[in-house]
């Protein structure tokens, strides 16, 4: 099994009431926080959480590759090559 000692990820934020919420698409973990940066440093501790738990259950790759990630050194992450807003009528 790979050691992870770094891995790039994408982090989602958005206002949601009076809270902003934090995701990572990614690993599909969210977390939330009263302000933009409260948001950033909870989502940073809720994956690294999730990360060392899924290595300590041996998961951990099949975790990363379902999501993408191809491993040659280290976890590489999907390339994100387009990000947008779509308007959609129904």
């Amino acid at each position: 099994m790979a050691t992870i000692k770094e891995i790039q990820l994408n982090t989602e934020v958005w206002k949601e009431g009076e809270m902003f919420v934090s995701y990572i698409p990614q690993l599909d973990v969210s977390s939330c926080g009263k302000t933009v940066d409260e948001a950033r440093k909870n989502i940073r501790e809720a994956a690294e959480l999730f990360l060392e738990e899924s290595e300590k259950a041996g998961t951990i790759n099949q975790i990363l590759e379902e999501a993408g990630f191809s491993f040659d050194k280290t976890w590489q992450a999907p390339e994100l090559v387009a990000l947008e807003k779509v308007r959609l009528a129904f």
